[in-house]
Formats: structure tokens, C-alpha cells, sequence
């Protein structure tokens, strides 16, 4: 829970569990803020049985956000919203703006980040985070913030099949520049993390945004380029963040050395559990996808929930290769139980010995 930006909770939601577990919610922290994510402290982790904890040193100055009553969260003194005349939360940088609407949980509009992860302060303070965790703890982490060779848009989709040599030659100048960072991520703390981590959207609901055919001449050069000095330079896994129904496209992301995949969209077309886990499972890891936020853990009975839980699971963990967390992020109207039951359900099929249910490879039915 909480150690990528696309594993984490909502801050609202965070605080509706603290306050469920009987614990204190005085020092809620946001490590995002256009997703308006918490930092999951420690005594969550080990409530929930987490593994991994979220690389994000704390700012050396904060103060105290009140978004609406009853939530009051700790960001750094230079994140500074301010609400208009219609109560909305508003966020400007330069030319570039977000908004977060009454009683709304995130902000959208321009993607307007807390921090630079690359402005060299912030990054020496990540090293240093990183040494930390690893020496004084046992949580896995990862690093966040490299490209990931395309663009997460309609216009950039639609610029590889009319500008295909536009984006090779521009993809080509940032692979260079990507690979610089990367011997500076790996020189400065390689024996410390286990991941570096990679996001770009490559689906929708229906089906991928782009052929496969079509990356593999823009994109996946580089992206193996990339994997390939990872691979070559360090003992770093790679970790691509990738939403939608992108079935098509992961045997060329696996060719390129994507080591784990997420979020893992169980709900997008072509994205059955089943299918996935017999195809690929033996060639990647499945990092999310342990039950579905479009259709269940925020509007189903904590039960259905733990159902849902428990299918996904049986299907994901069979020979290993898995890493539960749900689709995405936990969403900030998210009842505290239905998380409670998602993640004790999970812990408790966690065991890799006797599965109980077996399941039809085409069909996706228990057997």
C-alpha cells in the first residue's frame, strides 16, 4: 500500500481507516499532490502485512492543509492551494493550472507535481531517504521518475502513425539524457532500491492506443535500451505503470525487459486474470490487479469485496510472480472496511502452498 503513485490511498480515505483502526490521524501526510495520496505509515504497513514503503523523503518545512471539515493533511509550505468564490481547491504554476472541485477528492486539469524529483536538493535528499530505509528497515522500495519512451496522450498516439520519425529522433536525444539519470540513480543508490519505476498509460478502456506493431518502431527500441542498462548496471528490476487493456502490447514490453507490470486492469477488455496470468505469467511480474476499484471495492459490501479478493488472488499467485495491491489507487469515498476486508482477505490467501480453487484456462470458471 502506498509505495508507487499508482499503488497508493487517497488521503481522504487514509484517514477514514485511521480513524476505523482506532488510531490517530493528527499527522496525515500527502506525498502527492495532484492525487492527493498519503504517506502510509509504518503502523498501517504492519496492520496490513505491507512489504514495501514509499520513497519519498519528508519536506524540511510543512504546514497544515484543511481541504474541507473534518480533514486537515501535512504538505510541504510551498504546496499552496487556494479556493475560489465556488469553493474549488486551485493550484496555478506559471501558465499551468488545477483544480480540485467542491467535495472532490484529487485535482485535474495540468499535472502540477509537489516536487522535482531531478532538481538536485530533492534528489540528494532521496539518496540519503533511500539509505535510510534500507539500512533501518526491511521495506522494499523503488525509484520513481523516468520516461518511459511515450506519451500518455491522443496527440502523442496519433503523432506515431503521422510523425513516426519525429518521435524516434526526439526519443533518441532523450534516451541519452534518461540514461545519464539512470548511472546517476544506479551510482548514488543501486544497492538500495530493488526497483526504478516507469509510467505511461498505453490503454483505455476498450482496447490498446496504439498497434503493437506501431511501438515496437517508435518506442520499444528505446525502452530496451533503457531496460538493458538497468539490467546491465544493477541488481534493479524494471517497473512499468501502464493502465487500460494493454494485453496486445505486453509480449513486446516484456521483450523490451519490463520485469513487473501495473496496475493491472482487470476490468478492461482483453485483461481476463485468467488469461493473463497462463500467457505471461512465467515472463512478468503482475503488481496490482488483486481486486477491481471500478466495480467492487468501492461500491460493493466489505463480503464481496473479500470475494473478489480472494478470486483474483488464487488466479494471480499460482507459481508465484505476484505482488498484491488493488487496480489503482484506493479512491477517497472508499469505505475503511472494504479496504480492511481487501487487504486481510489477501493476507490471508497469501500462502503459496494448497490452492483451494483451480480454474478453467479459457473460460476463467472455478473448476
Amino acid at each position: 500500500m502506498g509505495m508507487h503513485g499508482a499503488t497508493g490511498i487517497s488521503a481522504f480515505a487514509y484517514c477514514n481507516l485511521r480513524k476505523h483502526l482506532g488510531l490517530p490521524v493528527c499527522n496525515v501526510e500527502l506525498v502527492d499532490g495532484v492525487q492527493v495520496l498519503a504517506r502510509v505509515d509504518t503502523d498501517i504497513l504492519e496492520r496490513f502485512h505491507c512489504d514495501c514503503i514509499f520513497l519519498r523523503p519528508k519536506p524540511s518545512n510543512s504546514r497544515i492543509w484543511y481541504p474541507r471539515d473534518g480533514y486537515a493533511f501535512l504538505v510541504p509550505d510551498y504546496f499552496n492551494p487556494v479556493q475560489n468564490d465556488k469553493d474549488e481547491w486551485i493550484v496555478k504554476r506559471d501558465a499551468l493550472t488545477m483544480r480540485m472541485p467542491k467535495g472532490g477528492y484529487f485535482f485535474d486539469g495540468d499535472w502540477l507535481s509537489m516536487e522535482n524529483m531531478w532538481e538536485d536538493h530533492f534528489f540528494q535528499q532521496t539518496v540519503r531517504e533511500a539509505e535510510r530505509l534500507y539500512k533501518e528497515t526491511d521495506f522494499f522500495i523503488a525509484f520513481s521518475g523516468f520516461y518511459p519512451y511515450f506519451g500518455s496522450s491522443v496527440d502523442y498516439f496519433c503523432a506515431m502513425l503521422t510523425e513516426p520519425e519525429t518521435l524516434i529522433e526526439s526519443n533518441t536525444m532523450v534516451l541519452e539524457s534518461e540514461l545519464k539519470r539512470a548511472a546517476l540513480v544506479v551510482e548514488s543508490m543501486g544497492e538500495y532500491i530493488g526497483a526504478v519505476c516507469l509510467a505511461g498509460d498505453l490503454g483505455c478502456q476498450s482496447g490498446p492506443m496504439v498497434r503493437p506493431e506501431v511501438f515496437e518502431e517508435v518506442s520499444a527500441p528505446f525502452l530496451k535500451k533503457f531496460c538493458d542498462f538497468i539490467h546491465h548496471n544493477s541488481d534493479a528490476k524494471v517497473f512499468l505503470h501502464s493502465c487500460g487493456a494493454i494485453e496486445p502490447l505486453l509480449p513486446v514490453l516484456i521483450y523490451c525487459g519490463i520485469d513487473i507490470i501495473n496496475p493491472v486492469q482487470v476490468s478492461a477488455a482483453g485483461m481476463n486474470p485468467v488469461n493473463l496470468k497462463h500467457k505471461y505469467g512465467s515472463d512478468i511480474v503482475f503488481w496490482g490487479g488483486g481486486v477491481d476499484t471500478q466495480h467492487v471495492i468501492g461500491v460493493k459490501s466489505p463480503e464481496e469485496v473479500a470475494e473478489n479478493t480472494r478470486y483474483l488472488t488464487d488466479i494471480f499467485k499460482q507459481g508465484g510472480g505476484y505482488v498484491f495491491c488493488p487496480v489503482h489507487n484506493i479512491m477517497g469515498n472508499v469505505p475503511p472496511e472494504n479496504i480492511v476486508a481487501a487487504y486481510d482477505a489477501a493476507y490471508e490467501n497469501a500462502t503459496y502452498g494448497h490452492i483451494p480453487v483451480s480454474f478453467d484456462i479459457l473460460s476463467g470458471s472455478k473448476a
